[in-house]
């Protein structure tokens, strides 16, 4: 096995065919029929990771051909997040403008913590250590601002009584919204809440694994792992923050008043 968690080869092969048949079939006699999507997305999963590992071989050379793969990411980040959240494919409407608009609270979450961090030196220069860590604050965001935006969409259709009964009172469409938006909005960190408090308890995540298999000590592993889930606190945190104002002041979904 060496240093790999995993053998490649025919068995790894057989399980993920048994896992995703697992998934699939699971999907489909539970009635929540999603044994398509989980089918797809295993696919999906398995021809991209490919592709990302035989392009980052190359990548991970040129400090410029990373920083591309990251901007790369936070497209994709940014039309995956705009889909959730509005309900609308990539060609329905105006779509650059609303990709756009999605995009910023992913790039306020990500950016300031991936300077900060490279900035300070606890992660070096390199593309092999900028694509993860970047890669994984950026996920963060987008999964943050996903969560956050779809609930608000769903809970400002239905409590829209509400918004406009303190419209009602007296209150500027801001601030009527985010009576609802800020509580709403607050669950979507519940998730990295909960896996920054239980980490060592419950889980040993991808990043403290990681150092551990590649000859770091635990104490090295410890503190990567600490820094990845801070480090993506404060991205979804601000993630949070951003995609909630965009939405109280009208600028995500038709039909917040704004």
């Amino acid at each position: 096995m060496g240093s790999s968690v995993v053998d490649l080869g025919p068995r790894l092969a057989v399980v993920l065919v048994a896992l995703t048949a697992l998934a699939a079939v699971g999907g489909r006699l539970s009635g929540l029929g999603q044994d398509r999507p989980v089918v797809v997305a295993a696919v999906r999963a398995t021809v991209q990771l490919a592709a990302v590992s035989a392009v980052l071989l190359a990548v991970v050379r040129s400090l410029w051909l990373s920083t591309a793969f990251v901007l790369l990411m936070l497209a994709v980040a940014s039309v995956t997040s705009a889909e959730r959240i509005t309900g609308k494919g990539v060609r329905e409407g105006r779509p650059t403008a609303r990709i756009l608009t999605v995009a910023l609270p992913i790039v306020l979450g990500t950016v300031p913590v991936v300077a900060l961090v490279l900035a300070s030196g606890a992660v070096p220069l390199r593309g092999e250590a900028v694509i993860p860590v970047a890669g994984i604050l950026i996920g963060g965001a987008m999964t943050a601002t996903s969560l956050a935006g779809r609930r608000l969409r769903e809970e400002l259709t239905d409590r829209r009584g509400e918004v406009e009964a303190a419209l009602a009172l007296g209150l500027l469409p801001r601030d009527a919204v985010l009576l609802i938006a800020r509580p709403v909005g607050a669950t979507a960190l519940i998730p990295p809440l909960d896996q920054t408090r239980t980490v060592g308890l419950v889980t040993l995540p991808g990043a403290f694994v990681g150092v551990l298999l590649g000859g770091g000590s635990p104490l090295e592993a410890g503190a990567a792992q600490l820094l990845v889930l801070v480090g993506l606190l404060a991205t979804e945190v601000l993630a949070v923050w951003a995609v909630t104002e965009l939405i109280a002041r009208g600028a995500v979904l038709d039909s917040v008043p704004n």
